[in-house]
C-alpha cells in the first residue's frame, strides 16, 4: 500500500510532468505518485482540472479540511474496484440482517472502550472500574437483545456519556470533557477529539476506496444523501483506540499543551499548525502500533491487520463475518499503507 502525504500550509498543487508539486512561498516541493494513495490539505490549496485528471490516472484520494480543521470533502477517482455481484450482496445484507452487523459494530465500540480504561485500571485508576463493569455485564447483554438500531444507538451513546464522563480519572484538568461540542470544538479536549475523528473518518474513506465495498450502504449509520455512511460505520469502531490513545498519550506526556497548540476565540478552539503536525505524526505511530490478532494469532499493525478481502468470496455468511471481525474492535483494513509524510510547508493562516 502506498504512503499519505500531508500538506499543511497555503499554496497551490500541480501536475509537473509525471509527479506532483506544490508550491508556497515561490518554492517548489516534489511530490512523487509513486505508492502515493491520499492527500490530506489542512489548509488553502489551489488545484485545476489537469491535477485531478492525474490524480484519477494514479488511484490517488485527496481530503480536504477547513480552517478550523473539519472535513470539507474528499476528491475521489471513479471506482476502480466495482463489483455488481458485491453490491448485490451488501444490499441484501443491509435488508435482511442488518442488525446482526449493527450489534457487531456496537459491541466493538464497547469492547474497545473497555481495553483503553482497563489499561488505566491497571496502572491504578481504580474510578473506572465501574465502567468497565458496566460494559462487559450490562452493556453486553443489552446490545446482543437488542431489537432495532434506534435501541442499539441509545446503548451507544450512553457507553460514550460513560467513557468521557470518566477522562477526569487519568487526565489534567485543562482536558477533562464536560461536554462534547463538535461544530466548532469549544475547548482544547473537543479540538483533539474533532480533528482525531475526522482524520480516522477519511483515513477509512480511502482504505473502503481499496475494497469492493460500497462506500454508501451502512448498518449502523442510516445510508443517507451525502456522506460515506459505511466510514462511519466503520470508523466509530476504533476512534477508542486509535484517536482517544492518541489523545492520552500526548496530553499525559505533555506533547500537547493548552498554551502552545491550540488557537482559542470566543466561539471556537482549534489546533494549530505545529499542534496539528504533532498529532499527525503521532496518529500514524499509532497506526503502526501492533495487537495481538485474535484470527491469525500473531502480531500485526492496526495499519495492516486485515487480510480478509471481501471481494474473495463475497456470500452471505462470509460477509457477516468479514464485518464482524472488522466490528469487533480488533483490527481494521489497511489504513492508506505503510508511511506518511508530512509536505515541508511553511503555514500560513487562510483568511
Amino acid at each position: 500500500m502506498g504512503s499519505t502525504k500531508y500538506i499543511m500550509s497555503m499554496g497551490e498543487l500541480t501536475r509537473k510532468d509525471n509527479s506532483l508539486c506544490f508550491r508556497r512561498d515561490g518554492k517548489n516541493v516534489y511530490i512523487p505518485v509513486e505508492n502515493t494513495k491520499e492527500i490530506f490539505c489542512f489548509n488553502e490549496v489551489s488545484i485545476n482540472t489537469k491535477l485531478l485528471d492525474f490524480l484519477s490516472q494514479n488511484n490517488i484520494i485527496i481530503h480536504f479540511y477547513n480552517y478550523y480543521g473539519g472535513y470539507s470533502g474528499t476528491y475521489y477517482p471513479k471506482d476502480h474496484y466495482l463489483s455488481g455481484k458485491l453490491l448485490v450482496k451488501q444490499v441484501l445484507k443491509y435488508e435482511n440482517d442488518r442488525m446482526s452487523v449493527a450489534r457487531a459494530i456496537v459491541k466493538g465500540i464497547g469492547l474497545n472502550i473497555y481495553e483503553v480504561l482497563y489499561h488505566y485500571y491497571k496502572h491504578g485508576k481504580k474510578e473506572v472500574k465501574e465502567t468497565t463493569d458496566w460494559i462487559k455485564s450490562d452493556f453486553i447483554r443489552l446490545v446482543e437483545q437488542s431489537q432495532d438500531v434506534k435501541e442499539l444507538m441509545a446503548y451507544e451513546g450512553e457507553a460514550w456519556r460513560r467513557f468521557y464522563a470518566d477522562f477526569k480519572y487519568f487526565l489534567p484538568e485543562d482536558f477533562v470533557m464536560n461536554k462534547r461540542v463538535k461544530r466548532p470544538p469549544d475547548n482544547p479536549i473537543n479540538a483533539l477529539v474533532s480533528f482525531g475523528n475526522t482524520l480516522l473518518y477519511t483515513k477509512t474513506i480511502s482504505a473502503i476506496y481499496q475494497t469492493h465495498l460500497d462506500q454508501r450502504i451502512s448498518f449502523l449509520h442510516e445510508p443517507s444523501v451525502g456522506r460515506f455512511s459505511l466510514s462511519l460505520d466503520m470508523s466509530e469502531v476504533f476512534k477508542p483506540v486509535i484517536v482517544f490513545r492518541t489523545i492520552f498519550d500526548l496530553v499525559n506526556n505533555h506533547r500537547i499543551q493548552v498554551e502552545k497548540h491550540f488557537e482559542k476565540n470566543v466561539n471556537y478552539c482549534i489546533l494549530n499548525e505545529e499542534g496539528r503536525k504533532i498529532f499527525v505524526k503521532a496518529f500514524e505511530e499509532r497506526m503502526e502500533s501492533v495487537f495481538e490478532h485474535s484470527r491469525l494469532k500473531r502480531k500485526v499493525t492496526y495499519r495492516t491487520g486485515n487480510q480478509f478481502s471481501v471481494s474473495d468470496r463475497p456470500n452471505t455468511g462470509g460477509y457477516l463475518r468479514l464485518y464482524e471481525s472488522i466490528f469487533a474492535g480488533r483490527y481494521l483494513r489497511a489504513l492508506g499503507g505503510r508511511g506518511s509524510t508530512q509536505v515541508p510547508c511553511q503555514t500560513q493562516r487562510s483568511s
